[in-house]
């Protein structure tokens, strides 16, 4: 039976062209490396090295700093599983690399793309993150 759907897997792929080359992750036969806990790890020390000082100039002029110390509390949470922090070390990567779709440095609208990317995994994330949040900043 596990035949059958490997092969019917490849028939529905094969209808969509390029969705084949995408890397889904459990295909038998890729020897491409999944995104694991080291890796999140290794990309958690990125994110302790690069925000504070990206933080430091950037902090009075974005009105989200507070969504990103939360963000960066639930993500030293040792009780937190490794792949919901791999969501919120890909957002702050993001904060912290310069290279941005709108760059940082144009006036009024260098932080939206910032703020876009932060305010999507706000909503994901939902109510996990209310505990991360100072006493009464979101009630």
């Amino acid at each position: 039976m596990n035949k059958d759907v490997d092969y019917l897997e490849d028939d529905i792929l094969e209808d969509f062209g390029e969705l084949k080359e995408l890397d889904f992750g459990n295909r038998k036969g890729d020897s491409k490396e999944k995104i694991d806990e080291a890796e999140v790890q290794k990309k958690t020390e990125y994110v302790d090295e690069n925000l504070w000082g990206k933080l430091e100039k950037s902090g009075k002029r974005i009105s989200f700093a507070k969504d990103i110390l939360a963000l960066y509390r639930y993500l030293k949470d040792p009780f937190v599983k490794w792949y919901r922090k791999a969501i919120v070390v890909a957002a702050l990567i993001y904060f912290i690399v310069p290279i941005d779709t709108i760059p940082d440095l144009t006036p009024f609208f260098g932080y939206l793309d910032d703020l876009g990317v932060i305010v999507a995994v706000l909503k994901y994330l939902g109510s996990e993150l209310v505990p991360y949040y100072p006493e009464g900043y979101r009630s």
